[in-house]
């Protein structure tokens, strides 16, 4: 006998291909499942364009190969059984010929083109638990764009309708010159369930656990404690962000080959992406005009980096693209791109303080910044060129729970007037933020795509402040940092003022960045 073949491989092959699936069903299970041809073809050793051909149709799938590829799909039709009638086994009639009646329930179609989120190896992502968008019984597994949503065709049946109640009395008739008008059926509130309280309540708890601890140590000097805190605010945010990933299944620590341009090329050089950091000041203002007559508010912008948590960010390998082929809604890495002109000195320009004109690597963020200003609404500007990226599929939640978490105990410690909680807090997202790169300070997680992306939201998101602030009729006269905007004009019909994440507070402190000031206006 041959070496590596046996009786049993061959009785197995042999079962399976009885009934190959058909080439559409092919295709079907391999899209159904969110893995690539490339992925395919590596797992089961052949080239890409074989199993193009076998999907289809153009050629068979033969030994050595054709074993490992029924396997694959046999696997996958378990995962991602075809719409079938109540009772019938989809995997049963695709590999033995069993008959079976598909019967698709009806989908709104607002919900027909949803897609289960999936991580690189195939499976399903979970995530904070909810009534599914289709069927409404919950899930913990999520779609693309975040909802909750059953892991391919796996919704629940809906419950058979009630039998009506008898009447005493006969319905009034309907007039004949009125169309009865159908019963709106109300949507399911997105309530989390008991389990996911319970996990939140508890990590909350490890929270005051910890402040309480570090508190006691210190015999009542705050600022020992605070710095015992801020010590310890790595481990500790990475031990929160491990237990909201408990039930997960995408490992997300760092992915082998890396492309050159996310990588140091020493200690103290930075990589090649350009986070669109802003140093904006308005050229018409001058603190050195003879008049010096207009008011000026500083404002602060509450817990930047926390906000910039909500994300979309790679899931996958980086894989290489040419062109605008890595670009779409459900991807996300990193893009070189040559920029249109900004032709708005009055504005802050959404690629920051740059003096080299020409291409540079961006990220997603900043891209899709680019790309909302020069579309139909703004219009601000022109769409960048996209020449290549190194982008993966993408999830704007991964870090979602964590984020909530988080601002849940910013939001107590506010309101208790808890200053060592709020640091301690504070420190945790942004060490967070900072160490998940090419960092010795955080050796669980080496994500620089993901530090970048998150490091470019905050600062898309304050440009964003900034547009509004102008669309609402205020003058920018500065916008710096992630968290700095200089205005002038009523900005309380534009922010609302507080210390939530999603409100504005004038700047507190000494000098004339600080609070309300007044300036010359050139020209003016």
């Amino acid at each position: 006998m041959s070496e590596g073949i046996s009786v049993e491989s061959l009785l197995e092959e042999a079962r399976l291909a009885k009934a190959m699936p058909p080439p559409e069903e092919r295709l079907r299970l391999r899209e159904a499942a969110g893995l690539t041809r490339d992925q395919v073809a590596t797992a089961v050793g052949v080239a890409r364009g074989t199993v193009q051909n076998w999907e289809k149709g153009t050629s068979s799938p033969t030994p050595p190969a054709r074993l490992a590829y029924l396997r694959l799909l046999e696997g996958l039709a378990e995962l991602h059984p075809a719409p079938t009638a109540q009772g019938s086994d989809p995997v049963a009639a695709l590999f033995t010929g069993q008959p079976h009646n598909p019967a698709p329930a009806a989908v709104p179609a607002a919900f027909a083109g949803l897609e289960t989120l999936r991580g690189p190896d195939g499976r399903a992502v979970e995530g904070d638990p909810g009534p599914c968008v289709r069927c409404g019984v919950e899930t913990a597994y999520q779609s693309t764009d975040g909802r909750p949503l059953h892991s391919g065709a796996l919704c629940q049946p809906a419950p058979a309708p009630a039998a009506p109640a008898p009447m005493s009395a006969p319905a009034a008739p309907v007039p004949a010159a009125v169309s009865p008008v159908p019963a709106r059926v109300p949507s399911r509130p997105q309530r989390r369930s008991k389990s996911a309280e319970r996990a939140e309540a508890d990590l909350m708890g490890l929270i005051r656990g910890a402040v309480e601890q570090e508190a006691e140590r210190a015999g009542g000097d705050e600022d020992a404690a605070l710095k015992a805190l801020i010590g310890r605010a790595i481990p500790d945010v990475m031990h929160l962000f491990n237990e909201t990933r408990a039930a997960a299944r995408y490992e997300y620590t760092a992915y082998p080959a890396l492309p050159d341009i996310l990588h140091k090329p020493s200690k103290r050089e930075p990589d090649q992406i350009w986070e669109a950091r802003p140093a904006y000041t308005n050229p018409a203002y001058s603190m050195r005009a003879a008049r010096a007559d207009i008011k000026v508010t500083a404002l602060d912008v509450n817990a930047a980096y926390l906000s910039a948590l909500k994300v979309w960010l790679p899931i996958g390998r980086l894989e290489h693209t040419t062109g605008s082929d890595g670009v779409g809604p459900k991807r996300s890495g990193v893009h070189l791109v040559t920029p249109a002109p900004w032709t708005h000195p009055h504005l802050p320009d959404p690629l920051g303080d740059r003096d080299t004109p020409g291409a540079l690597w961006i990220t997603d963020a900043t891209l899709r910044l680019l790309l909302r200003l020069s579309g139909p609404k703004w219009g601000l500007t022109g769409a960048p060129t996209v020449h290549e990226s190194w982008t993966s599929g993408a999830t704007e939640n991964f870090l979602d729970a964590l984020r909530k978490l988080l601002v849940a105990a910013r939001s107590e410690a506010i309101a208790a007037g808890d200053r060592l909680t709020l640091e301690y807090v504070k420190a945790m997202y942004s060490k967070f933020v900072s160490t998940m790169g090419e960092s010795v300070h955080n050796r669980e997680m080496v994500r620089p795509d993901w530090m970048h992306n998150i490091h470019a939201q905050a600062f898309a998101l304050h440009c964003g402040r900034a547009y509004k602030a102008h669309q609402a009729g205020l003058e920018i006269v500065a916008l710096k940092h992630t968290d700095e905007l200089h205005v002038t004009g009523d900005w309380r019909q534009v922010f609302t003022e507080g210390r939530g994440v999603s409100e504005m507070k004038i700047k507190q402190g000494d000098g004339k960045a600080s609070g309300e000031y007044l300036v010359g206006k050139v020209g003016g």
